[in-house]
């Protein structure tokens, strides 16, 4: 590969390190910064990434610092000493590490005064060099540091010396951090430069306390400061310099570093051990409160946000220990009420202010703290903190209010949807509130909103009334509020709302939908609010807001619903054909119905249906009628979505909503009535068409889907209800993929599978059925299944569905076992993640049975090596190590079923030298072969081997790769 600049050429290849040189790197640095053309930028880099690691990269970079160079090409020379010093340390023979330390500082005093970037680069090489070599080749290499550029000489001033030094013992912690340093030598350097702080802290106290120290360096001190507190400096050790962070913050120039410093300082694990430290800092955050309230009134976002970020952090990170501390209870109760102040900070979240967001999380902590003392404890604080939580309630949701409508209209649609995550935001710490507060709160929000609502004489803002619901929603959707009081008389006042604004209309719907549970305790109360919710399902602008909680209601009240049932089936039909909603609510809208007419009697189901999907059919009959174009298919797709999400629950028999601790999904627990099911019904009725449907839009994958989804949300709910079903849909199955095989009737096989093979008088049409679409797939592997790995990926869960309900469809004289297994095998190569995850289930399935279906016992005995190869061809590399758990599971059912063939397998597959990686040795791949043989219950210990294998032969092994896989 080449690439050119001007008349020179350079190739990219192996042996171009050999000739790497100054002279060339100047051409590659300029093509890279100033060409046009992206493809030479890259070839540009790649060449002086592999020159930067080269041998030669010793001799160059040097040259590439010469004083006559432009800064773009001295910086590639200093990232080139950097590299080689961080990632080729042991190159360097030990008698050169005094004068490679000694061209560094001098390097980086010719710097001081040139350029910033370059001078960072150098430093940045230093500190690396001192990590490699403290505390033994290099001990006190912070002190000589300090010594180095204190010396006067080399014709630099003192000022730029000064801040080259402050910029390498910056950049000495940060690069420690980044260190690949091996992890006892990480604890050892850490020790290391804990010692050298005594050298650091007295500089940094000298250079920030002295009048005549100029801006630029007391900053690069408090960055320094920052940089040094990450090593867990002790917070006893830095008292000093933090309370000269404070002396600093009234400087413009000087007050983001130093806010910086302080909440590094004060938010590290270890300083919540030096009490009386902590306690000093308090009163020095309160003294900042004055300064707060100038930046508010002054509108300096900057500083309100600064001066909160203190005051939080102090807050957040040391909550218990400033409690415990009794006698000072007052000073911390006035950080808390200074930290309020930050929260009811004035203007509306993200326009006027961003500080207030900043504050949340301290609420939560110091309500933990609280909560887990002891009784006897928590009640004195509860006494104390109860009366300031009440009040955090009325600034969030004060907080929570909308600005004006015209104020509102101005902000873009990034501020709207700011302002949308800090309500969300807000909701979230109420609800967390709540658990300190309980009942009371509901009773304090609710007399606040009566008040609001039954005061004729004083008018009120909707913003207010807003927010005080919004405070109820918020609880209310989470919480179990049915022993609530305070509900009904919250349900009795919506009613009496004046709804003039699409906001205000939102959070009554989304309020009432959060009831949804509540109401189906106290039925009586749904003739209060289900009006509103049907006469908001005629706006457009309230569509997300009155279906959800038309569906909340529908799915919860169901049972206390036929009474309304007429009308809601009549509203719906009415936004459903004037076409109000967009498609997601319309989908939401039919399941909604769904729910409603699954308690209704089957005759009254029927009427409804026929009333309500009639105009679709009708539509659907035209619609198959015409010559197919992109309009009319998204027209069948709707029609097809909303029957399917109607299907998807509208289930007649009586179900438990959950198991008693939640986790287990509904449990039929009555049969249904007598007859056939209403949607096998309506399913029968439309069957020939969908047929015809299906006939001219086979070729169309989105159209099969949303045919497919009907009859697969209808299997779903009814499970054995649908038997009447089971041939012919088995037979138009069969058809639809032997023409166009489609992933889609892939899974709904898959579901049918599932249900019903395990029932003699099913198991015929399932057993045709999936012989028929093995074959059709079998031929499609023939012809390369490469461009289908759809397909593939259904068709291995199809599988390993039928081998777990059913495994004698693997009995079967029809059914092609070894092409499926050798499908399988192919299948495993694929680059898609999820097909071969499936592949691996398929395997995982098939295994087990090698004992008693004889079929699968004569093809894993005869090719079982194949799938050992193709696995470990995954293992070495072929695959993504995301994959490796999947792999493991493979090797595990292997040695568990097959543990004699395991045996021999492994040891011909790993015998050929460079399998499955060249870079595992014939040792290792024994190791790995007696490990995995040895684990044949321990299937977590497989998993660890392969991971640790698959690292060796991707050469990740104790990489910082390794680390975090």
């Amino acid at each position: 590969m080449r690439f050119s600049n001007g008349d020179q050429l350079f190739s990219l290849n192996k042996s171009s390190n050999d000739c790497i040189c100054p002279i060339m790197a100047q051409p590659a640095l300029h093509q890279l910064y100033y060409d046009p053309n992206i493809e030479n930028k890259n070839l540009a880099q790649k060449w002086l990434m592999q020159a930067q690691v080269s041998p030669q990269a010793w001799q160059f970079c040097w040259a590439l610092l010469s004083p006559d160079k432009v800064p773009e090409i001295q910086y590639f020379g200093a990232s080139a000493l950097h590299t080689k010093i961080s990632r080729y340390w042991s190159d360097i023979p030990t008698d050169q590490y005094e004068s490679l330390k000694t061209q560094l500082f001098s390097q980086i005093a010719c710097f001081s005064s040139g350029s910033k970037m370059v001078l960072t680069r150098l430093c940045v090489a230093l500190a690396s060099l001192a990590l490699n070599t403290m505390p033994e080749a290099w001990p006190g290499a912070v002190s000589e540091m300090v010594r180095v550029f204190q010396e006067e000489g080399g014709g630099v001033d003192g000022r730029a010396r000064c801040l080259a030094l402050l910029e390498l013992l910056t950049v000495l912690p940060e690069e420690f951090q980044t260190s690949r340093l091996p992890q006892y030598r990480k604890g050892q350097v850490r020790g290391a430069l804990g010692r050298e702080w005594g050298s650091v802290c007295p500089l940094l106290q000298q250079l920030l306390r002295r009048t005549d120290s100029p801006g630029a360096v007391k900053a690069r001190v408090l960055r320094c400061l920052s940089s040094w507190v990450l090593l867990d400096v002790p917070l006893s050790e830095s008292e000093g310099l933090v309370h000269d962070c404070f002396s600093a913050l009234p400087d413009p120039e000087l007050f983001d570093t130093a806010v910086e410093a302080i909440v590094n300082a004060i938010s590290q694990p270890d300083s919540q051990r030096y009490v009386n430290t902590l306690l000093k800092l308090v009163p020095q955050v309160l003294a900042l409160q004055e300064q707060l309230r100038e930046a508010v009134q002054n509108g300096d976002m900057e500083t309100c946000h600064g001066i909160c970020r203190i005051a939080v952090t102090l807050g957040e990170n040391h909550s218990r220990t400033l409690l415990e501390q009794v006698d000072h209870w007052q000073s911390f109760l006035a950080l808390v009420n200074m930290i309020m102040f930050c929260t009811g900070i004035p203007g509306h979240y993200p326009v006027n202010e961003t500080t207030s967001s900043l504050t949340l999380t301290f609420w939560y902590t110091l309500q933990d703290e609280i909560m887990s003392f002891e009784s006897d404890k928590q009640a004195v604080y509860l006494q104390v903190y109860r009366p300031v939580y009440f009040q955090l309630v009325d600034v969030l949701l004060h907080k929570a209010q909308f600005p004006t409508d015209q104020e509102y209209a101005s902000w873009s649609c990034d501020e709207k949807e700011q302002f949308r995550i800090y309500r969300v935001d807000i909701s979230d710490t109420l609800m967390y509130v709540y658990e300190m507060l309980g009942a009371e709160l509901l009773s304090n929000l609710y007399d606040k909103l009566g008040r609001l609502l039954t005061n004729a004489e004083q008018p009120t803002s909707w913003q207010h009334t807003e927010a005080l619901l919004y405070g109820f929603q918020s609880i209310a959707e989470t919480i179990d509020v049915n022993y609530s009081d305070v509900i009904p008389g919250l349900i009795g006042l919506i009613p009496r709302i004046s709804i003039n604004n699409v906001q205000l209309a939102d959070t009554v719907m989304f309020t009432i939908g959060a009831l949804a549970e509540w109401l189906a305790d106290h039925p009586v109360m749904l003739s209060s609010v289900l009006p509103l919710v049907l006469q908001a399902l005629g706006n457009p602008d309230l569509s997300v807001s009155s279906v959800s909680t038309l569906k909340k209601i529908c799915r919860e009240c169901k049972y206390d619903l036929p009474p309304y049932a007429t009308n809601i089936v009549a509203v719906s039909q009415e936004v459903l054909i004037k076409q109000i909603h967009k498609t997601s609510q319309c989908m939401w809208l039919m399941q909604a119905l769904g729910f409603l007419l699954s308690a209704l009697p089957v005759e009254d189901i029927l009427r409804n249906l026929h009333s309500l999907i009639t105009p679709y059919i009708q539509q659907l009959e035209k619609l198959a009628d015409e010559t197919p174009n992109p309009s009319n298919k998204l027209a069948i797709i709707h029609i097809l979505g909303l029957l399917s999400n109607l299907f998807t629950t509208l289930d007649i028999s009586k179900q438990d909503d959950e198991s008693a601790d939640g986790s287990a999904p509904p449990v039929k627990t009555a049969p249904p009535p007598p007859g056939p099911n209403p949607v096998v019904v309506v399913l029968q009725q439309v069957f020939a068409l969908i047929q015809t449907v299906l006939s001219k839009w086979l070729n169309d994958s989105q159209v099969v889907e949303a045919v497919c989804a009907i009859f697969e949300k209808s299997v779903k709910t009814l499970l054995h209800d649908f038997a009447p079903m089971v041939s012919q849909l088995s037979e138009m199955l069969g058809q639809m993929y032997s023409t166009i095989p489609q992933a889609s009737a892939l899974d709904l096989t898959r579901q049918m599978v599932h249900i019903f093979a395990s029932e003699t008088d099913h198991f015929p049409p399932i057993k045709a059925l999936f012989e028929l679409v093995t074959s059709v797939t079998l031929s499609i592997f023939q012809q390369g299944p490469r461009d289908h790995p759809d397909i593939v990926d259904s068709f291995m869960q199809l599988q390993a569905q039928a081998l777990k309900r059913k495994p004698d469809l693997f009995l079967s004289e029809s059914l092609d076992v070894k092409a499926v297994f050798h499908c399988g095998v192919l299948s495993l190569k694929f680059p898609e993640a999820p097909t071969v995850k499936s592949t691996c289930l398929f395997f995982t399935e098939l295994l087990p049975h090698c004992s008693d279906v004889p079929p699968v016992a004569r093809v894993v005995q005869e090719d079982g090596k194949l799938l050992i190869q193709a696995v470990l061809e995954g293992i070495g590399g072929g695959a993504t190590r995301s994959l490796m758990d999947q792999f493991a599971e493979v090797l595990f059912s292997l040695n568990k079923h097959c543990f004699s063939l395991l045996a021999v397998w492994l040891k011909e597959a790993l015998q050929p030298p460079g399998f499955p990686s060249s870079r595992v040795t014939t040792e290792q791949k024994d190791n790995f072969s007696h490990q995995i043989l040895r684990e044949r219950v321990n299937k977590r210990r497989v998993k660890d081997i392969v991971k640790e294998f698959t690292l060796l032969c991707r050469g990740l092994h104790g990489t910082e790769y390794a680390a975090e896989y």
